[in-house]
């Protein structure tokens, strides 16, 4: 079937997440097919999958409308080393995670020299001017998308997409609140709030000292006992005071906490598995925020309401993040009795039903297998 041995495959991922969402994928390839050649744009986690990492992604990782610019050199000249190499036909296949904007100009690429293209966590045009769904079209094969809703929007504009499943889903046995109350030294009766301010540099510095005044704020008018920050290895935290900053595995922070407040994004998903009551906040830079308000065609940001179809966590964004108003959203949640704690478990409860099953990886591959022909 393939020209040597078995399939050639690129699989990209641009950014941390999709080098963690990307290494089940290389390690589910590497069991359907053995002898396949792996080439990757990607992090550490791809590489110890077993893909040959041909392109670091440290050298092209961004974040926001902003911040992109001092990076476009770089992109431009792996788009043009990615187009020789489909245009010599060294792939049959080309898998790409997330990372739209670059990655809809390598689907295209790939498509115009006559490869197939998968693309796995689809671009979020549902959020974002769903008009541009024709170019998407063009760039892929098929979508293999991470929310239930997603698949319904994809094929309502003509893109063949399946839902396969959140990642998420798939991670391994998680701790219970009791082990992570111990393994944190935290005895069961404390109330534990949790704070999440990203994994980016960028994120940390917008969020921190807002994040941080909410923590002072709710331990002063003791709502809470402890507070937990849910840090990075490299993150920096200055004038932390009393808050622990906890850099292992965050699960054992949504274990351990009664509340969380959280940037956007994945961690609020993490956080509705874990069943943690929640406050969404986010900040960007003013013109990133300024773009991003006219482009974007949702409701909501947080993926928790996005699934759910309905507010289930409140959402603070940009001016709106007051430390204040934050305080006073947060801290019924750290009473499970409350009225509203109780509401939004409900909601949180939704979300789950809706999310499925594990397995994502697998049925990724079972999608990339039917594009290979075998």
């Amino acid at each position: 079937m393939f020209k040597a041995g078995g399939p050639r495959i690129f699989i990209s991922a641009g950014e941390p997440s999709g080098d963690a969402h990307g290494a089940p994928v290389v390690s589910a390839l590497r069991e359907r097919f053995p002898d396949a050649q792996i080439d990757a744009l990607g992090g550490p986690e791809l590489r110890a999958a077993g893909a040959n990492v041909l392109y670091p992604m440290e050298n092209y990782t961004v974040l926001g409308f902003v911040e992109i610019v001092g990076k476009i050199p770089a992109h431009y000249r792996l788009l043009q080393k990615l187009r020789a190499a489909f245009h010599a036909r060294a792939y049959d296949l080309v898998i790409l995670i997330d990372y739209p904007g670059f990655h809809v100009r390598v689907g295209e690429a790939a498509r115009r020299a006559g490869i197939k293209v998968l693309y796995y966590i689809a671009p979020q045009l549902w959020a974002w001017r769903p008009g541009r769904a024709a170019r998407l079209a063009r760039a892929v094969d098929r979508l293999a998308v991470i929310l239930p809703f997603e698949q319904t929007f994809f094929r309502g504009v003509h893109i063949e997409a399946e839902y396969v499943g959140h990642p998420l889903l798939d991670r391994g046995p998680q701790p219970g609140r009791s082990a992570a109350r111990a393994a944190l030294n935290i005895s069961p009766e404390e109330r534990v709030l949790a704070v999440f301010p990203g994994s980016r540099h960028q994120e940390i510095l917008r969020h921190w000292d807002i994040f941080l005044r909410v923590a002072l704020q709710l331990l002063a008018e003791k709502r809470c006992d402890r507070v937990l920050v849910a840090g990075t290895p490299q993150g920096q935290y200055p004038d932390a005071g009393p808050a622990q900053v906890v850099r292992q595995d965050p699960s054992l922070v949504f274990a351990a906490a009664d509340a969380v407040l959280a940037k956007s994004g994945t961690t609020t998903l993490e956080a509705a598995l874990s069943d943690t009551p929640m406050v969404v906040a986010y900040r960007t830079h003013l013109i990133t925020s300024f773009i991003a308000r006219r482009l974007m065609t949702v409701r909501w940001i947080s993926l928790v309401n996005l699934v759910a179809e309905a507010p289930v966590v409140p959402e603070f964004l940009q001016e709106g993040m007051e430390p204040a108003t934050l305080a006073a959203a947060v801290a019924p949640l750290l009473d499970p009795a409350h009225p509203i704690t109780v509401a939004q478990r409900r909601g949180l409860a939704e979300v789950r039903r809706r999310l499925g099953a594990p397995g994502a990886a697998g049925r990724v591959v079972q999608l990339a297998a039917e594009l290979l022909g075998g």
